[in-house]
């Protein structure tokens, strides 16, 4: 027999219990417009996720139950809605919703504590299977985590269909895992699986939805757009229930209404990284109720880029740009500047940091590291006043290969609300800046990044003919070493056994290890890779550990 299966892939704030039960009940109409029979919301999609800590607060938890208790009143009708919400205990749970009741709950056996989670921290895990017999057919719940392992439990009670509910923060890549793994799950169950994920950015994660959908033997039957807001509908060929369900809801067989799901094509690599960056810093900026941003535009390619990534997430008119010249900066890194702006029509204005660095240099001697410091620090002083003048959050420009090595200047060019491009290294920042001109170019616009801020030599421009690679390997390699080391764990050893020079090793690993304590005072920023800095990179910063 066939069920119609809606599987809500949409994006909850944190918190807002009233916007997310609206986005809810929204939900909810649409699949019962479209004939569906279940509806399958994402994990906590009531609370939003991760709550992190609120979990352990009573009034967080009754709220939730209140919440979800108030949305199973409003909901009609023969549709039955699987919907995620915040437990006592705490637990994360889902509940199973028919005509105005909540007739039976699961709660989340599998706690991941590992990366940027921690759900050991915050929830009691759950101890038992559901089943609930649908029109005649034994849905089984699992929640995100739990289909990470053994499902043997579930399988013995053949279920016709599994539903899984997904808080899964996208990564690179990660697309192909999750499908292999659901496929994996339908065929050792012998039942189709309904896997849905949510969309949006929270704080430093973002989250793509991905929501696949495929038969007992892992014939993909759909899959949703990635970092799309959707309702896909799929008819689902399902086995009648054969064993004993924990809940019956409904026996009788019923008519599926036509699928509506597609098989959305895979976004590439450079097209991922994109959207994740932009939906992260949009989702930062609206959630958190700011208005623009400013970003200090110095003709390099870093500040470009951080600028493209703004103009797509907000709108050119959100965004201000600023040079800040001294005395040092190079006639061509205010025209780059102006470049940009005049391409994309933002707001931009020049401000000159000479009489500035003077006028401290009058008051105080300053040589050396010490005054180059002084005018990154000066550039970021002039930003964080037009900030608190004009109301906008201020975007950092950093990269991910720079806070590896600490090239950055406390107080200075960190500064800053958010920080875009602080999970991509450098030879990300210039892949994604030249595929950006060439969507633009495709598609008959003026590329948003002036050609020279991708070509020339990187440089602070502190001090005369300043380059980056004065004080740091070239990028290509340093990226290289970077990977293995910060990303995977290669320590010394195999560092060497991976055919990079010893000395080159020794001066990577001391310049990352050292600025442990810059990292730790760093905006956050959107993580797309497997490793990101913060929750999923935590080293002391005081340590004599250096057997790498």
């Amino acid at each position: 027999m066939k069920l119609s299966v809606a599987l809500a892939q949409i994006n909850p704030t944190v918190g807002d219990l009233k916007g997310n039960s609206a986005l809810i009940m929204n939900s909810v109409q649409s699949a019962k417009e479209a004939g569906a029979h279940i509806i399958v919301f994402p994990e906590m999609i009531v609370t939003g996720y991760p709550v992190e800590d609120l979990a352990l607060r009573p009034s967080f938890q009754d709220a939730s139950i209140m919440a979800v208790e108030k949305i199973a009143s409003q909901i009609s009708g023969d549709i039955v809605a699987v919907v995620g919400y915040l437990d006592h205990g705490p637990q994360n749970a889902v509940a199973v919703i028919h005509e105005g009741k909540i007739k039976a709950r699961y709660v989340k056996r599998h706690l991941p504590n590992y990366g940027v989670f921690d759900e050991f921290r915050n929830f009691t895990p759950g101890t038992t299977d559901l089943v609930v017999r649908i029109h005649g057919v034994d849905v089984a719940v699992a929640i995100c985590e739990d289909i990470w392992h053994s499902m043997a439990s579930i399988a013995s009670r053949t279920p016709g269909l599994v539903v899984v509910p997904n808080g899964s923060p996208f990564e690179r890549n990660k697309d192909d895992v999750r499908l292999a793994l659901v496929q994996k799950r339908a065929r050792e169950i012998k039942a189709p699986l309904a896997y849905v994920n949510m969309t949006g950015g929270q704080d430093d994660l973002v989250f793509d939805g991905d929501t696949i959908v495929v038969d007992k033997d892992g014939q993909l039957l759909a899959r949703a757009p990635q970092f799309d807001d959707t309702l896909i509908v799929v008819a689902i060929d399902c086995q009648e229930g054969s064993s004993t369900p924990d809940v019956v809801i409904s026996t009788e067989a019923t008519t599926a209404a036509a699928s509506s799901a597609e098989i959305a094509p895979r976004l590439s690599d450079e097209a991922e990284m994109w959207q994740g960056l932009v939906i992260g810093l949009r989702d930062y900026i609206t959630k958190n109720g700011f208005k623009s941003v400013v970003v200090g535009l110095s003709g390099g390619i870093d500040s470009a880029l951080v600028a493209a990534i703004a103009i797509d997430a907000l709108g050119a008119k959100r965004v201000n740009g600023v040079a800040m010249p001294s005395k040092y900066s190079s006639s061509h890194s205010v025209e780059d500047a102006q470049g940009l702006a005049d391409a994309t029509g933002i707001h931009f204005r020049i401000t000159p940091i000479a009489p500035m660095v003077d006028a401290y240099m009058a008051n105080m001697v300053l040589k050396g590291l010490a005054e180059e410091n002084l005018q990154a620090r000066v550039r970021g002083t002039t930003l964080m006043g037009i900030s608190n003048q004009e109301g906008h959050m201020v975007l950092a420009t950093g990269n991910k290969s720079e806070l590896a090595v600490g090239y950055s200047t406390l107080y200075g060019d960190a500064v800053g609300g958010f920080a875009p491009i602080k999970d991509i290294y450098k030879t990300d920042v210039w892949a994604l800046a030249t595929w950006r001109n060439a969507q633009a170019i495709a598609a008959g616009h003026t590329p948003p990044i002036p050609e020279r801020s991708i070509t020339k030599e990187p440089s602070a421009e502190l001090r005369p003919d300043q380059k980056d690679s004065d004080s740091l390997p070239d990028y290509p390699l340093l990226d290289s070493v970077l990977r293995l080391y910060v990303d995977e764990d290669h320590g010394f050893e195999a560092l060497l056994k991976d055919g990079f020079d010893e000395e080159l090793i020794r001066r990577v690993i001391s310049l990352v290890d050292k600025a442990e304590y810059k990292r730790r005072q760093y905006p956050p920023g959107t993580k797309v890779s497997g490793r990101a800095f913060g929750k999923d990179r935590r080293l002391p910063m005081t340590s004599r550990w250096n057997k790498k």
